[in-house]
């Protein structure tokens, strides 16, 4: 069987069961990865690091979890970080993942060779498990079989208190399906079949209500390649596994089109609705389909922010108030859009639009390729919009979070959405430079561009017989500032056929051809979502930035800390940087570009303090090792002095707690809960108006740090809601103070306790929240350890 790129592939198979014979059609179909080599530009330049931190990475530490649980020797330690805190083999799954895209899109042996070793090896571990498993979750074979007998204690980032081990194992899933389908590895199939059979035997004795239950944890898309085993094999049974791994409690909103999105975890979310899809392809499945459709114009359209991303510390913040996005150092996640794209590519296949493919072009320019440093090839975890701040950078050996997993899958694959085709027609959608080769037409297409330094593309067309008749259709992105000139061979070339999204020409095609188009750009705004007076500059699809302060960052590099991903040096106060001072429609005029830098713009109309000011603008995916601003604050003469003053006063406080703080976890919120390795008997997280809080009726802790031998006070922020509450706080099983229901008005309060001096000399702290007495705990919001004043 010939395979295809793995949509093209899984949704035009024939599947001849009773629920997967009415297949959905699709409507266009992509090239194989093996089909499209990038060229010289600055895609070939992230591919080209991206395979050396893949060969960078040790195959062996990456290993170490699948041998140690398979009970087999480990040739090397585990390597740290994420990966020996308890989400041991996460990664390995991701990078089986990325070799399989790298092997697909270069042919590079080197690539090959590891892939096959990673392989060969994550046999001899499923062989020594003897029931199908394969993983790296510290002590899994015994929390499974917890599972299996009925025994689930599921929290949003915690399952039987493991971290997220459904999440973990969804990697190495994914991981096998990628390598049978982008390389035709047999053993990756049978090793992805029998793990789905061990899933089916996990569950079997389970009650839907049981696994609706389990289903709380994160499980990253265990659904979507539960299906795909479906349409790999043609057997249903695994179809039935997809839909009972489709987490009931997003799906009903989002088929009644309603938005409870406010609040939740966002990259919990996307995987599942990627399954939604999956399942609805599969099985025709118009429900299914509508609710994945109306997820995705949920997040693009009032949620997602100009480089393409969404939330903020890694949730989805309220559709009307931006806020927190701007103020906060954890701005959209990377994973978030590597998940958005999968589904933009999904729905685009079935449902060609135009407004999929501007989104992809803007989120893989502005957020995708800027995620990756250009020289060390490092990748980052929050892109926040904050005026001011900066970015940290992963490395090889030190960095294991989830966005190193989806950043090593992301440089991979870059060839995979440029083309589609359907009979004989070919769409062109990205404007990369690259080398199609059309194996069903016999026809190459080569693409030469400096795009988007300049605003234009080429295409020449290379029958191997000597002419071709095809219909070549070219992508009219949203931004275009005019129509754009079409010339065949040196010559104007009049459109008659074109629709809001495509240009077409059909035409017997001779060696040789070649169609230039013109992309005239211009300048423009866009607001947050909100309509909050902040404002992103772009130049066609080309979010633009600006650098500023000089100041060293120390911290650009992450050593193996388990916050290691967020930039926490000092937060420049928003009265210290420039605000635009012009109506909103006036904003493109102060734009001017500057002559011999490409992409080069000059801004001004700009105010500091009393001093106006113009600032130089270039493409935000240029700009590393740099505190940057992206969003402009705005307001007219007549409303800055009011502005400035709200800003000085919404920040005053909180910098100033900001900089006291050593250590920080925000209660109920999934990755600074994790990073403080939380532990918990008879507690719960919850969310009120995109607030998280976690209380008790047993107790939960934190492990938090200091220097030793610093002083320190422990910061509380809780809901006193005046119901009967009582809330005991411990430090290192010595009681720090209690927190008692207040006369007043209820509320949210802050409390601060002194160290006892007997623990200033520690560095490493348990806080432990507990009930008192008969009592429930209070709500807690954050937990901070602050340096006295």
């Amino acid at each position: 069987m010939k395979l295809k790129s793995i949509l093209s592939y899984l949704t035009c198979m024939v599947i001849c069961t009773a629920e997967l014979s009415a297949q959905t059609k699709p409507v266009l179909s992509y090239f194989d990865l093996k089909d499209v080599r990038l060229l010289p530009g600055p895609f070939k330049h992230a591919e080209d690091l991206d395979l050396t931190y893949l060969l960078t990475l040790d195959a062996d530490r990456l290993l170490a979890p699948f041998l140690r649980e398979a009970g087999l020797p480990q040739k090397k330690e585990s390597y740290t970080n994420w990966e020996n805190t308890g989400l041991d083999g996460h990664i390995g799954g991701h990078y089986i993942s990325a070799l399989a895209h790298m092997y697909a899109s270069t042919g590079d042996l080197q690539i090959k060779r590891r892939l096959d070793y990673m392989l060969s090896t994550l046999k001899q571990c499923q062989e020594a498990n003897g029931n199908g498993y394969i993983g790296g979750v510290p002590g899994g074979q015994v929390i499974w079989e917890e599972i299996r007998q009925g025994n689930i204690q599921a929290g949003g980032f915690n399952l039987n208190s493991k971290w997220v081990p459904l999440y973990n194992i969804h990697k190495t899933y994914a991981g096998l399906r990628d390598a049978y389908l982008l390389t035709g590895n047999k053993e990756a199939k049978d090793m992805l079949i029998n793990m789905t059979d061990w899933a089916i035997r996990l569950v079997q004795q389970l009650s839907d209500k049981q696994i609706q239950d389990m289903l709380r944890s994160e499980h990253g898309g265990l659904n979507e390649t539960f299906a795909d085993v479906a349409a790999i094999t043609q057997n249903p049974a695994y179809l039935t596994l997809a839909r009972k791994f489709s987490h009931q409690e997003i799906l009903t909103p989002l088929i009644q089109h309603q938005d409870q999105l406010t609040g939740k975890h966002a990259n919990t979310q996307i995987p599942k609705v990627l399954g939604f899809k999956r399942i609805a392809d599969i099985a025709q499945d118009e429900t299914w389909e509508d609710a994945a459709r109306y997820f995705w114009e949920l997040v693009v359209s009032k949620r997602s922010i100009s480089i393409g991303g969404n939330s903020v510390s890694e949730h989805f913040n309220p559709t009307d108030d931006f806020s927190k996005m701007v103020h906060s150092i954890e701005g959209p996640e990377t994973c978030n859009t590597y998940n958005m794209l999968r589904l933009t590519k999904m729905l685009h296949q079935t449902d060609p639009q135009g407004k999929y493919l501007d989104y992809y072009e803007r989120s893989l320019y502005n957020h995708i390729l800027s995620s990756q440093h250009p020289e060390h090839g490092g990748f980052v975890y929050f892109t926040q919009i904050r005026p001011g701040h900066y970015r940290v950078y992963s490395q090889p050996h030190t960095s294991m979070w989830c966005c190193v997993g989806s950043g090593i899958e992301n440089h991979a694959k870059y060839g995979e959405m440029i083309y589609a085709h359907q009979d004989d027609q070919l769409y062109v959608n990205l404007f990369i430079p690259s080398r199609l080769n059309w194996r069903e037409q016999g026809v190459e297409v080569v693409q030469e561009n400096n795009y988007p330094e300049q605003a234009s593309t080429r295409l020449i067309i290379h029958p191997k017989q000597k002419t071709s008749t095809f219909t070549l259709h070219i992508r009219k992105p949203i931004w275009l500032k005019e129509a754009p000139t079409v010339r065949i061979n040196g010559q104007v070339y009049q459109i008659t056929e074109q629709d809001q999204d495509m240009l077409s020409i059909k035409r017997k095609w001779k060696k040789g051809d070649r169609v230039d188009i013109e992309l005239p750009m211009a300048i423009h705004t866009e607001q947050l979502p909100d309509r909050s007076n902040y404002y992103s500059l772009l130049y066609g699809p080309i979010v633009l930035g600006a650098r500023v302060a000089t100041e060293t960052l120390p911290d650009l590099r992450a050593d193996d800390s388990r916050m290691g991903h967020v930039a926490k040096g000092r937060q420049i106060p928003s009265s210290d940087l420039p605000i635009l001072t012009t109506d909103p429609s006036e904003i493109p005029n102060l734009v001017k570009p500057i002559a011999a830098k490409p992409l080069h713009f000059s801004l001004a109309g700009l105010r500091l303090g009393k001093e106006h000011i113009s600032m130089e603008l270039e493409p935000f995916y240029k700009i590393h090792d740099s505190r940057y601003i992206i969003y402009w604050p705005q307001a007219t003469e007549k409303e800055l002095a009011e502005l400035q003053e709200k800003m000085e006063r919404d920040e005053l406080e909180s910098l100033k707690l900001d900089a006291l703080t050593l250590d920080k976890v925000v209660c109920g919120e999934q990755q600074p809960e994790s990073d403080h390795f939380i532990q918990q008997q008879n507690s719960v997280a919850g969310v009120f108006d995109d607030t998280r809080w976690r209380e008790a009726e047993g107790w939960f802790s934190y492990i938090m740090k200091k220097e030793r031998n610093q002083t320190a006070d422990i910061y509380i922020k809780y809901v006193d809601e005046q119901a009967a509450r009582a809330t005991e706080i411990w430090v290192n099983d010595t009681q720090a103070g209690t927190l008692s229901t207040e006369a007043g008005t209820p509320g949210i309060k802050t409390v601060r306790f002194t160290l006892a001096q007997k623990l200033l000399t520690a560095n490493e702290l348990k806080i432990k929240v507990a009930g008192s007495g008969s009592a429930k705990s209070h709500k807690i919001l954050e937990i901070r350890l602050v340096s006295r004043p």
